[in-house]
């Protein structure tokens, strides 16, 4: 079941990415062009929001039955269980906290280019922030994958 949950997590990472990136383009777009917010524009950014929410309740999930109550917060001179404990889960639930906030306040906007405005920063910040913690495969010590 572990390693079912690892590979759901490693998996939907991709489709967070292109979610958000397409998410960013649009509102980007939007913004710039003073396009109006349409249901097809709410519907992007929420299915965004709410792959990211999935992604955070399964990494969750993941790190529960990996480590549960096994970590030693003396030992957090491991770079690999400091940084799943620590770095990857703060970088992923600020994202989160980003992404929602945007996307909360961004309903109370009424003007489009304002609206598109604060979709395309939050969810940047988001964006920004789960780059920079993802383990990467660069990354060695995290013996981390593509997939």
């Amino acid at each position: 079941m572990l390693e079912g949950i690892k590979h759901a997590h490693s998996g939907l990472r991709w489709i967070v990415l292109i979610l958000l990136l397409l998410a960013i383009v649009n509102a980007f777009s939007g913004w710039r062009s003073k396009k109006p917010y349409t249901a097809q524009n709410k519907k992007l950014h929420l299915f965004a929001m709410i792959f990211v929410h999935i992604q955070v309740l399964i990494g969750f999930i993941s790190y529960l039955l990996n480590w549960g109550g096994k970590v030693n917060f003396g030992n957090m001179s491991n770079s690999m269980i400091r940084f799943f404990t620590v770095e990857h889960s703060t970088m992923m639930l600020l994202a989160l906290i980003a992404i929602t906030i945007g996307f909360s306040k961004s309903k109370k906007i009424t003007e489009t280019p304002s609206r598109f405005k604060m979709i395309f920063m939050a969810y940047l910040i988001g964006l920004l922030l789960i780059l920079a913690g993802i383990p990467w495969p660069f990354r060695t010590a995290l013996g981390a994958g593509w997939f």
